[in-house]
């Protein structure tokens, strides 16, 4: 007998690997808060998990890299810029706070004569890293809401009754 499994829509993946993501970049944005080490170490993870991303975008960057300056839409056109942007970024955050590190990478034995430099270009880069996610998910607004209904409000609500139409309402008063 064949058993059928069941796949996990991509938009879902998606969905809850951006959620993870987000909220990883909330808390590593407040280390005075969470402490250092956690900051570090979940800064680490936040930067696997945006290489996860990219690999599950994969087929988009390069289906726009190829017509970036022909067939592509203007609105692929500013995520793509937009993303090549928070990328670079995320790698400068990513590199520097390496080079700052208190936690991380002194727990691995490797320690690095602190300099202000990396520190005041990591928090450089950390405030424009909250300005472009802030664009990103405007720009990714419709789609997020949309994600929301349907893979969670949706099953966590059931599909809502169908409201009478007019029509029918005006037919019932007949």
């Amino acid at each position: 007998m064949k058993t059928t499994r069941k796949r996990i829509p991509k938009n879902l993946i998606n969905l809850s690997l951006d959620a993870l993501i987000f909220i990883a970049f909330l808390v590593a944005t407040a280390p005075r808060f969470t402490g250092i080490a956690v900051h570090e170490w979940l800064s680490i993870a936040f930067g696997a998990a945006i290489v996860t991303h990219l690999l599950l975008h994969w087929q988009w960057i390069i289906g726009v890299t190829r017509h970036f300056f022909g067939q592509a839409q203007w609105r692929a056109r500013i995520n793509y810029v937009l993303n090549t942007l928070f990328f670079i970024d995320m790698t400068i955050i990513l590199f520097t706070g390496l080079m700052i590190s208190e936690a991380a990478l002194p727990l691995l034995g490797i320690r690095i004569a602190p300099d202000r430099t990396w520190r005041l270009l990591h928090g450089l880069a950390s405030d424009a890293g909250v300005f472009i996610l802030a664009l990103h998910v405007a720009l990714h607004w419709q789609w997020l809401v949309n994600a929301l209904k349907r893979h969670i409000l949706k099953p966590l609500f059931g599909a809502r009754r169908a409201a009478p139409t007019l029509a029918a309402t005006k037919e019932a008063h007949s």
